[in-house]
């Protein structure tokens, strides 16, 4: 059983950045994929980014390109997502999950994942 808890949402001015973390209790969580989520009000959970295991594979829904990026420190047991440049349409619940053996076009979908945090909330203020 792998907890998963999510820290660094706060509430910024549009163009700012924050930097999610994603800690894990077990030491396993280094062999786990990891893909970040968010959900805004009314509307459906949906995919931000991924990073596999080792790192080495990063994954970006289109809206965030260029802007998010996603990281790891296996060591430290925690998967970091660095947002710039952030707008309006950012605002959410942000959650990390954690599944393994994702294939690059799994780790879009939110059913392939085994542990779920309980979510940060970040605000981008216009």
């Amino acid at each position: 059983q792998v907890q998963l808890e999510e820290s660094g949402g706060g509430l910024v001015q549009a163009g700012g950045s924050l930097r999610l973390s994603c800690a894990a209790s077990e030491r396993t969580f280094s062999s786990y994929a990891v893909g970040w989520f968010r959900q805004a009000p009314g509307k459906e959970r949906q995919f931000v980014a991924a990073i596999n295991w080792n790192g080495g594979g990063t994954y970006y829904a289109d809206s965030v390109k260029g802007r998010f990026t996603a990281s790891r420190d296996n060591a430290g047991n925690t998967v970091y997502l660095q947002m710039n440049s952030l707008k309006p349409g950012d605002t959410a619940v942000y959650y990390c999950a954690a599944g393994r053996f994702l294939s690059a076009q799994a780790m879009g979908r939110s059913s392939e994942y085994d542990y779920w945090g309980h979510g940060t909330q970040v605000t981008i203020a216009s």
